[in-house]
């Protein structure tokens, strides 16, 4: 009876440490299954941060691309922006010495006619001449200026006042001979009085009194309203 109650302990002891057992061997798998799904999570947190790391590498070269393109159109730009404006200068500086070629209309004594800025050049500068005094430079400057431009506008008073550059010089000859020519071109032009009354002068200067009365009476005569007619007939009072 005795060693019946034993076994029977013991048994119940054996079912008992096998039931921890099998505790105990239950609860080390739910254990490894959590660490392992845990791992396979973090791995794939890990992943995902990885790859969110590189779309962002991939982003950040992406803008430090587009930041280096931006520079460089800007920079493109700036520099079209440059040629433009070297371009609009220089177009403008043509322009400009074009412009001082261009014809303008000039008014002369007068008379109003075009003339290139190279010609109304040209005329100034011999007058310039003139009215320092240089009296045999002058005729030289306007006698080559009416050879260079022989239509031009400026022809009949260059040939007045080349006459009385000659004049001036005492080569009376050649300044009766500017004298007629600008009669000769423009009879009805202001200074023809004058030229004629100089003509009557240079006359006077070569001592032909006949001609220089004929030239003086001339004068009064053509231009009865002028002051070179008035002179010449105050000379004719004089000579007679």
């Amino acid at each position: 009876m005795k060693t019946r109650a034993l076994h029977a302990i013991a048994l119940a002891l054996g079912i008992l440490f096998a039931s921890g057992a099998q505790a105990a061997l239950f609860e080390d798998d739910e254990a490894r299954r959590a660490i392992l799904d845990l791992r396979q999570r973090m791995d794939r947190q890990s992943e995902e941060i990885q790859q969110f790391q590189r779309s962002l590498i991939e982003q950040q070269n992406q803008f430090e691309a587009l930041r280096a393109e931006t520079a460089r159109l800007r920079g493109e730009k700036e520099e079209l922006m440059q040629e433009l404006r070297r371009q609009k200068d220089m177009s403008q500086g043509v322009d400009e010495r074009l412009r001082k070629f261009e014809p303008k209309k000039v008014v002369v004594d007068g008379v109003e006619f075009v003339a290139d800025p190279v010609e109304t050049k040209a005329y100034e500068d011999a007058l310039a001449v003139f009215r320092k005094g240089d009296f045999a430079a002058a005729g030289v400057a306007f006698s080559d200026f009416i050879k260079r431009y022989p239509n031009n506008g400026y022809v009949v008073p260059s040939l007045f006042w080349a006459g009385n550059a000659q004049y001036a010089n005492r080569d009376y000859k050649e300044a009766i001979r500017n004298f007629n020519l600008l009669l000769a071109k423009a009879p009805n032009h202001a200074r023809a009085p004058d030229a004629m009354l100089s003509v009557a002068n240079c006359q006077l200067e070569l001592k032909d009194l006949k001609g220089a009365r004929k030239t003086l009476d001339e004068v009064a005569k053509t231009y009865p309203q002028s002051e070179a007619a008035s002179a010449a007939r105050e000379r004719l009072a004089k000579l007679k």
